[in-house]
């Protein structure tokens, strides 16, 4: 049976491109449209459990996207939601607001005619879809086979002192579960904190300003040759990978880079675990929540054979996909599954406060 999709976008441009890209995939049918929140907030309160998913805009007359959302959650209507966003500054901090509120996903939307009729448009739109309805494995195209990678060696001798690091990955799912992280790590955790989420670039700015507004942690996007702090989270921009080097006085530090897509992903998670190998840290813990695919798997599979590490995984009740979570369960690369209201306190167990309160 096909997939009911109602779309909701003021442009009636976009709506006919959103449309015909729908419609071209035989799993989806497009059932109804709407041209502004009133219209779409109306025919999903109609049509509950109707439709399987919804396509909403941000910025339309008479109700936006966001309200749109407030009233879902306010006459605890669910629905999969798919946000259709811009790249401009104010949209990409509505769209981390959006996400925070419970939306699927998110696709950028094209800024020009050419790239509306793109295929990278439409495959980001009907993969998105796909995994938003589940009709799509969350380990397809994850590019790792459960053989390649045996357990974990923890490797004894090559650290030195007590110096922790935590490393961070997740993607689908990650904004609204990072607000129910962070904020409960203490200001005072005794490690730096790197974190990947899969997110293109002007949006991840966003994300770290409002992750640092709501947290007692320090958070802010990481620059090139950040030298890595006890208590600050450091969360790879969009669009470029994020890695761990020494800097002239031997310190560690951000080191930023350009090079290709791994498996289509920039920032890459595996690039940032595979950074980290042979460093002098005592331990360092990593942590995988929810996401498509198997990012992070390969690389902590890696700097499992040169230093101490501690992986915690996100448990599947409380995955909004569990994909990359349950590979590395999987491969038995995971120490802990805990679910999400408690990675924060797994994170500090194993990390520790300093105790001078810096």
């Amino acid at each position: 049976m096909k997939k009911k999709i109602l779309i909701v976008d003021d442009s009636a441009l976009m709506r006919r491109v959103i449309s015909d890209i729908i419609e071209s995939d035989d799993r989806f049918e497009v059932k109804d449209f709407a041209r502004d929140g009133v219209e779409g907030l109306e025919l999903i309160e109609k049509n509950k459990d109707y439709y399987d998913a919804v396509i909403l805009d941000i910025n339309m007359p008479r109700m936006d996207g966001l309200e749109v959302l407030d009233r879902l959650q306010k006459k605890n209507i669910s629905v999969k939601i798919v946000l259709v966003s811009t790249i401009a500054k104010e949209g990409a901090k509505e769209t981390i607001i959006a996400l925070e509120k419970g939306v699927f996903d998110f696709v950028t939307k094209p800024e020009n005619y050419f790239e509306v009729k793109s295929e990278k448009f439409k495959n980001k739109l009907i993969n998105t879809l796909a995994l938003a309805t589940g009709i799509k494995s969350t380990n397809e195209s994850s590019g790792i086979q459960l053989n390649e990678i045996h357990g974990k060696t923890k490797c004894i001798g090559k650290t030195q002192g007590g110096n922790k690091l935590v490393a961070l990955v997740c993607s689908t799912g990650g904004p609204k579960s990072l607000k129910e992280v962070i904020p409960k790590i203490p200001e005072n955790l005794d490690a730096p904190m790197i974190m990947v989420q899969h997110m293109p670039k002007g949006f991840t700015a966003s994300l770290a300003a409002r992750l640092n507004e709501i947290s007692s942690i320090r958070v802010k996007e990481a620059q090139d040759g950040d030298v890595l702090e006890k208590g600050t989270v450091y969360l790879a921009p969009g669009g470029r990978h994020m890695k761990v080097d020494c800097d002239k006085s031997g310190a560690y530090c951000i080191k930023l880079s350009d090079e290709p897509a791994v498996g289509g992903l920039r920032p890459c998670g595996d690039l940032m675990y595979e950074s980290l190998c042979g460093t002098k840290y005592s331990e360092i813990v990593c942590v995988v929540m929810t996401g498509m695919g198997a990012d992070g798997t390969k690389g902590i599979g890696q700097l499992c054979k040169t230093n101490n590490v501690y992986v915690i995984t996100q448990d599947e009740a409380t995955s909004v996909v569990y994909g990359m979570p349950r590979v590395v369960v999987e491969v038995g690369l995971s120490d802990e599954i805990v679910p999400l209201d408690k990675i924060a306190d797994t994170i500090t167990k194993n990390v520790g406060v300093l105790s001078d309160g810096r």
